[in-house]
């Protein structure tokens, strides 16, 4: 099956967040089960052209897109990812995407990725490379599900190929002004109230790749449900409701050649399952480094995360006193929302013994953390998916989470599911259920036996793309069985 995977970024170009570690692995794991793989995303100037052997695609220089009554010009680079098959493509409009930084809030943001959305289909004419199906990331790519149903459909190339779009995050919607749809070249009567592409009189890029989209996916099973609701719809729920047959919760996979302590390269001590004595000399390099005092039986809490709202941390704010009243050790990663980055500071800086706090981002610090802890702290308000809770099972560091999104999918509680728990959850959002879950996980760890088991539990879990990827085979084999 030839899959068409386009993107806004990808791991190891260019990465902010979750997505582009999908969509470096997502295609990996394809190719590895017999699929054709070609992914596109835009050519921004944080990208190293050197460093990953970019080069010009001949015969696809200048070429014209009309966004509205304006002419834009790109041409397509190339190159092959990592040691894959897999070959990376490349829309370059130094006009749109050399600003220092993926995303903005730029007047002409809404311009960006329609030029980006209409440039690949043009690039896929001119390679005469046919996809089955092309597969669709988050809002800067959801009008192309549009454009191959009206604007493309009809030419001979595309009449066999399917739309897939998946949902990362729904709170990122690409909400514009109605005024921005005459940029997409549609016919100006297709923006209507409730229509496709309206949502509360804005131009919404997400409903539109929801609506015309042949399959919808998002990253969890529970997500899915979830953004049915109103509380987690985000404006949306009454329209994905409307599509429910369609769509489909696959969860995320990790890499597990980066993510493996057996392998970690960058942790201090590597371990596994079986030798896991060695996980404790991790602990206490950990604590040499960030001038905590190595405890035998004091459990190590880790924290490795976006400081932003919806990852929970307001949780902590009422009970973080009472909590470091208890033989625990804290090591926090993070930056963002400054509200966060001020809290764990001021705390670090009264309890220095008991809590050391990161405000960067450290790829290293985060495998070290994730290796040094016991325990691994994920109070989200919401979580689509969520990466980090898997790999901090796969280190033995046993997870305390809110069951929601793809927490509920991958953490079971261990006094609900008994031999088969792998960490510690709880339901309601406020900080006395986050608290009672953390002394329940305490007194837990106060019994190396039992903890062991739930420890060996996780490490045993499968988290790989190889699992997912045989997942969205399927999806794509019902999203192609539509256009045949």
């Amino acid at each position: 099956m030839k899959i068409c995977f386009i993107t806004s970024e990808c791991e190891p170009f260019v990465k902010t967040g979750g997505l582009a570690d999908v969509c470096g692995s997502l295609p990996f794991a394809l190719t590895m089960l017999g699929c054709e793989v070609k992914i596109f995303l835009p050519f921004y100037d944080v990208i190293d052209t050197q460093k990953y052997g970019l080069k010009p695609v001949k015969g696809i220089e200048d070429v014209k897109v009309n966004i509205g009554e304006k002419i834009v010009n790109f041409s397509l680079f190339t190159c092959r990812l990592n040691d894959s098959y897999i070959d990376v493509f490349f829309i370059d409009c130094p006009e749109y995407f050399h600003r220092k930084k993926i995303y903005t809030n730029d007047k002409d943001e809404d311009e960006r990725f329609i030029l980006f959305q209409n440039a690949v289909l043009i690039s896929l004419q001119n390679l005469k490379w046919i996809p089955e199906i092309i597969h669709c990331n988050d809002w800067q790519t959801a009008l192309i599900p549009a454009y191959l149903k009206k604007n493309f459909y009809g030419e001979d190339m595309f009449q066999k190929t399917a739309s897939v779009f998946s949902i990362h995050n729904i709170a990122y919607q690409g909400l514009f002004d109605k005024s921005s749809f005459e940029k997409t070249n549609f016919p100006a009567e297709d923006f209507q109230p409730m229509g496709p592409f309206e949502l509360n009189d804005l131009f919404c890029f997400l409903k539109a790749g929801i609506s015309y989209s042949d399959i919808v996916t998002t990253v969890s099973p529970t997500y899915a449900k979830e953004i049915q609701t109103k509380e987690y719809g985000a404006g949306l729920e009454g329209v994905l409701v409307s599509v429910e047959d369609k769509l489909f919760g696959i969860l995320n996979g990790i890499h597990d050649e980066i993510w493996n302590p057996r392998t970690d390269n960058l942790i201090f001590m590597k371990y596994c399952e079986s030798c896991f004595e060695k996980k404790v000399e991790n602990k206490e390099e950990l604590l040499k480094k960030t001038k905590l005092e190595f405890k035998k039986n004091t459990p190590l809490l880790g924290i490795v995360s976006r400081f932003a709202w919806q990852k929970g941390f307001e949780l902590f704010e009422p009970i973080i006193k009472d909590l470091l009243l208890k033989n625990i050790q804290i090591i926090v990663l993070g930056e963002g929302e400054s509200r966060y980055e001020k809290f764990f500071k001021k705390i670090s800086e009264a309890y220095p013994e008991k809590i050391a706090t990161f405000i960067e981002y450290n790829n290293k610090l985060a495998h070290q953390i994730t290796a040094a802890s016991d325990i691994f702290l994920m109070p989200s308000k919401y979580e689509p998916c969520g990466l980090n809770q898997m790999y901090s099972l796969k280190y033995g560091a046993v997870p305390i989470v809110r069951k929601t999104g793809g927490l509920a999918d991958t953490v079971r509680d261990v006094d609900e599911y008994g031999e088969t728990g792998n960490g510690f959850t709880f339901e309601d959002f406020n900080s006395r259920c986050f608290y009672n879950t953390l002394l329940r996980a305490l007194d837990y760890y106060k019994d190396k036996e039992k903890w062991r088991k739930i420890v060996k539990v996780g490490m045993n879990e499968d988290f790989s793309w190889n699992k997912s990827a045989r997942k969205y085979i399927e999806i794509y084999e019902k999203a192609f069985e539509k256009v045949k």
